[in-house]
């Protein structure tokens, strides 16, 4: 699962985190290689801040990270869970009730 974020990646985790100055992980020193998992662990404060985070992203954006996480590139389990659920909200609202539901489904069987 381990990546290098690429451009895109970049400019969306800069869209969704301005205030990181920087991709790399302050508490393991070394460049983020997704870009949900630092979002939700060291940026956003509340479930409410991560999904109005989300919705700043185009349909395009979000639909690129979705497809990402079901390729196996993007993480849900270092995610927190409240923050799970926003995902998976904003992409039932905005891409696919289907795709919404199988981000959940693919999220609890990967975890047991």
């Amino acid at each position: 699962m381990s990546r290098k974020l690429d451009p895109l990646d970049l400019q969306i985790l800069n869209k969704l985190a301005p205030e990181l100055t920087d991709s790399t992980c302050g508490h393991a020193g070394w460049q983020f290689r997704s870009v949900l998992p630092p979002l939700s662990q060291h940026v956003s404060t509340s479930e409410g801040d991560f999904r109005e985070r989300l919705l700043k992203l185009s349909d395009e954006e979000l639909n690129y990270l979705v497809d990402l996480i079901f390729e196996g590139r993007e993480s849900l389990h270092c995610v927190k869970i409240e923050h799970v659920n926003a995902i998976v909200e904003v992409v039932g609202t905005r891409i696919s009730k289907i795709k919404a539901s199988e981000l959940l489904e693919l999220y609890k069987f990967a975890g047991d």
